[in-house]
């Protein structure tokens, strides 16, 4: 494993080094915040053990760059000017650890175990969430590449964004993906289709509720927006929600505060809000189904999903990838699809979207030859 140590006292370098590399850590050293910061964007360390006086660029800065830039690597801050608010305002800020000069051995070397076992636990949980969201954009056509330009923009902010598109357009995919990139990835994602749940549910189900305070209240239940606290919520077919559940969501989101049924204290909450539709929503106040003050919130970001006949030259790229994924799960070698046979399929017209798609390919690859050729598409699909 590779440590980095930022202090500007030579003797506190050294000995550093020494006591880690006896450990059998690889070790770098830096005499300044300057060089090490320089040095922690250039390579990639398992820990960084950063000073918080030092001239140049002190510590406290040195941290914040490093949160600001992204470097995941866990600091751990050490100072010989230490008192108890010092620590806490770096924890607060983003260091993993404060340890105080003359510094201890077991304590150094506690510190960086636990500092790395976290770094790994971190590295995991990324792995699995991209397993479980790492579902990519496939295409490269104009409105595909305009479309990942915004995301990448929108994500690092903590603005709302409202996702529109067809059905099976893959707002959804759109949604995970900017929760990926953003600040909040280590926090929870949580869905809500609000089309899928009753309007007598729906207030229990985004606020929670106290147990007693209806019939099959049998105990506490903490609602999606509590659920979501710290992270992001990606509301489903919002334009599906009730008048009555839009104006308690605007709430929340103007006052970032809610009351759970039959409770009677409010709960802060810290939540990002993405939402999706397939309903053109101005249309939806001018009926009066959808609250135009919701409407302006929800709509900071305006992201539009193209639908697949919109994009037709992404078709044999999204079979591809489709053929591959279906055989992957199946355990089965990749089947290949001749070029007559993509070709049928990228003029046909598409009005379940990527879905649609993605069930034709899983078709053809069961019912086809290997190569799926044009007269399976005939047989089977058109």
């Amino acid at each position: 494993m590779k440590v980095l140590v930022i202090d500007d006292e030579r003797a506190i370098r050294y000995s550093l080094k020494e006591i880690l590399e006896m450990e059998s850590y690889e070790v770098e050293t830096a005499e300044n915040g300057e060089e090490g910061l320089e040095k922690a964007r250039k390579d990639k360390f398992d820990a960084i053990f950063c000073d918080i006086k030092m001239p140049v660029m002190d510590g406290n800065e040195v941290l914040s760059k490093l949160i600001e830039e992204g470097i995941e690597s866990p600091v751990v801050m050490i100072s010989g000017h230490a008192d108890i608010q010092t620590a806490v305002d770096c924890i607060k800020r983003g260091a993993f650890d404060f340890i105080e000069k003359p510094l201890d051995l077991n304590r150094i070397l506690i510190t960086l175990k636990n500092a790395t076992d976290k770094a790994s636990l971190v590295k995991e949980t990324k792995i699995l969430k991209k397993k479980i969201y790492g579902r990519e954009m496939i295409g490269d056509s104009a409105s595909i590449g305009h479309l990942r330009e915004m995301m990448e923009k929108v994500a690092p902010t903590q603005a709302s964004v409202l996702i529109t598109g067809p059905n099976g357009s893959g707002k959804e995919l759109v949604a995970q993906g900017i929760y990926q990139m953003s600040q909040r990835s280590m926090m929870p994602f949580v869905e809500v289709n609000c089309a899928a749940i009753p309007s007598e549910l729906i207030d229990s189900e985004l606020f929670g509720h106290k147990k007693g305070s209806f019939t099959s209240a049998i105990k506490d239940h903490k609602g999606k927006f509590e659920q979501a606290d710290g992270g992001t919520i990606f509301l489903d077919e919002i334009g599906d929600m009730s008048l009555a559940a839009q104006a308690k969501v605007l709430r929340v989101l103007q006052e970032r505060k809610l009351t759970p049924v039959g409770g009677d204290k409010e709960i802060t909450v810290d939540v990002r809000v993405l939402a999706a539709t397939n309903k053109n929503l101005q249309e939806e106040i001018a009926k009066g189904n959808f609250r135009e003050d919701l409407y302006h919130r929800l709509s900071v970001i305006v992201l539009k999903v193209p639908a697949l006949d919109e994009r037709k030259e992404d078709i044999p790229l999204l079979i591809n990838h489709f053929s591959a994924m279906i055989s992957s799960e199946s355990g089965k070698p990749v089947r290949e699809f001749s070029a007559d046979a993509i070709d049928l399929l990228s003029r046909k017209e598409w009005p379940g979207n990527i879905r649609e798609l993605r069930n034709v390919v899983e078709r053809l690859l069961i019912l086809g030859g290997n190569p799926v050729s044009a007269q399976d598409v005939k047989d089977y699909v058109i």
